[in-house]
């Protein structure tokens, strides 16, 4: 009950904001015969009224994931395509407002000239930014509707040679894999979700890491896809921890309830079902040929509003005797938030959580996002003195069902001692 007042509210606004378009369309469009206007009105408001009506089936209903992602990509392009027009409604409205403010100050000379000027125009103003707002609308729903269609799962491996002084022989070459930010809650295409596990076991890494997030809320959105994330194996291992979305805080608040528990308590369990050594604060030793490097994992760690339920006293312990520490930790921010500051022996960190907002570009020299102006490391590797840092994008999505130029990833690294 606690998210209904904010969702009741949001829908107030985007009704309103419906009225606004619809106005302004009819507006301009004044030369339609009345049955053309009524047909336009009937199909415009019962799009929009059955499209609120499915996202609050979507929230509280158990309704099919395909299902439940046409009725997200449809509400999520709308939404974009209105927001594309807005700003050239409030230009048009603010400009007639000034026109009716200075004809009030000077009623005469102005009338006089926008009648001549209105004579003049084969279109008027007003007409012609509204026009330029659906023209400007027409952005947006071609390329997020290109992003949905090539590439929510087109799956991109990258390759980076992690080097790690201190590494010993024995792992010197060996490989790792990362995924993170799953979301199986967003999925809408099982084939192609197995298409990129196999993408990741082709590769044949030693072992893998998955950085938290596997669901959006409820740890059974994975039901479906459960049987396709227990295929990915390695012979050293899969390390996971959780992200942000895992504990259902999302869903039912942060406060502690028997239903979150038990939520909790499956995620937990489906890890341990899928195969996964789920790190909860704590430390492993991996071991190659009699010598042995660290993995630790702690839970989510973030800034500003995400939860810090990691400890990382409780992660280093019985540790200082290993040459090298791998940490996974969901949110980067953690990275330069405590990690830097004050635990120095922490050679390398694997994070995810940022997705690069599905949106930007990406080369290999230069990249760019509009999520860099929150998150200072956000996709790709980053050093600071001798510790590293590295972002994964994720391999699902999470809201905008698709990706723009940041495209799903799986990452394969090679450890080397130089």
């Amino acid at each position: 009950m606690g998210r209904l007042p904010f969702i009741i509210a949001a829908c107030i606004f985007i009704i309103a904001f419906d009225i606004y378009c619809y106005k302004a369309i009819i507006a301009v469009f004044k030369k339609w015969k009345p049955t053309t206007k009524k047909v336009f009105a009937i199909a415009y408001w019962s799009y929009s009224l059955l499209l609120i009506f499915g996202v609050f089936c979507g929230i509280y209903l158990n309704l099919f994931l395909t299902l439940r992602a046409i009725i997200l990509v449809a509400f999520f392009l709308t939404v974009a395509c209105k927001l594309a027009m807005l700003p050239f409604l409030i230009l048009d409205d603010l400009r007639r407002l000034f026109i009716k403010i200075f004809r009030r100050n000077k009623k005469n000379e102005v009338t006089t000239a926008q009648n001549i000027v209105t004579a003049a125009e084969p279109i008027s103003r007003s007409e012609f930014l509204v026009k330029a707002g659906l023209v400007a609308a027409a952005v947006p729903l071609t390329s997020l509707s290109w992003g949905i269609i090539s590439g929510a799962y087109d799956y991109q491996v990258r390759r980076v040679n992690l080097i790690l002084p201190n590494l010993p022989k024995a792992f010197d070459g060996i490989t790792m894999g990362q995924i993170s930010d799953i979301h199986s809650g967003s999925f809408y295409n099982k084939t192609a979700v197995k298409g990129g596990v196999e993408m990741l076991l082709g590769e044949k890494p030693d072992f893998i890491f998955f950085t938290g997030d596997l669901v959006n809320n409820l740890t059974n959105e994975v039901r479906d896809y459960q049987d396709i994330f227990s295929k990915v194996k390695a012979p050293l291992g899969v390390y996971s921890t959780l992200g942000n979305h895992d504990y259902g805080d999302y869903f039912f608040g942060k406060e502690s309830s028997p239903a979150k528990v038990k939520n909790l308590k499956d995620m937990v369990d489906v890890h341990k079902v899928m195969g996964y050594d789920l790190l909860m604060n704590e430390n492993r030793r991996l071991k190659v040929d009699g010598e042995e490097i660290g993995i630790l994992g702690i839970e989510n760690w973030g800034m500003g509003r995400f939860p810090k339920y990691g400890k990382m006293e409780l992660a280093v312990q019985h540790t200082d005797d290993l040459p090298v520490k791998l940490l996974l930790s969901h949110d980067p921010s953690h990275w330069r938030g405590e990690v830097l500051k004050k635990y120095p022996q922490i050679d390398a960190m694997f994070s995810g959580h940022t997705h690069g907002m599905q949106f930007g570009v990406r080369f290999k020299e230069a990249q760019w996002s509009p999520v860099q102006y929150i998150y200072k490391e956000w996709a790709g590797l980053y050093q600071e003195q001798k510790q590293q840092l590295y972002v994964n994008v994720g391999y699902g999505f999470l809201g905008y069902p698709g990706r723009v130029g940041i495209l799903p990833e799986i990452t394969i690294f090679t450890l080397k001692r130089a």
